[in-house]
């Protein structure tokens, strides 16, 4: 399940979020995103994880809680938004709901083609999915 060894790192660009607390993120992108978990390196004596590596989708996403005597403080998700393309948008938009994403912009038929909503998770981060608008 878990890697001791450092996995690669897949995709494109990969985020790496600082978040209030990363275990608990990394529960949540699991339940509400079918996130997998591929290494995680022990916590600090208070409990702070300084790296975990997920992979959502075939791609790597990166944790971290926030370490303000380090010079990485907890900072407010702010001006960027992380998108999903998925294959079913209103399945996958009502998992990350149920387990606690709230709703910005509900799933609806946009003009470029695609039924796409949007939802902020319990740790300030604002997520995005959108499917092709099926035809027929």
């Amino acid at each position: 399940m878990i890697s001791a060894v450092q996995p690669p790192v897949l995709g494109g660009p990969c985020p790496y979020l600082s978040v209030s607390n990363a275990a608990k993120a990394a529960e949540f992108y699991v339940e509400a995103l079918g996130a997998h978990e591929v290494m995680r390196m022990p916590p600090d004596d208070k409990g702070r994880y300084m790296h975990i590596h997920l992979v959502i989708d075939g791609g790597s996403l990166m944790l971290a809680d926030a370490f303000p005597e380090h010079g990485a403080p907890l900072e407010k998700p702010a001006a960027f938004t992380l998108h999903l393309q998925v294959d079913d948008v209103d399945a996958a938009f009502d998992k990350a709901v149920k387990a606690g994403g709230t709703v910005v912009l509900p799933v609806q038929d946009m003009f470029w083609g695609d039924r796409y909503g949007q939802f902020r998770d319990p740790f300030g981060v604002l997520w995005s999915m959108g499917a092709p608008i099926k035809k027929g």
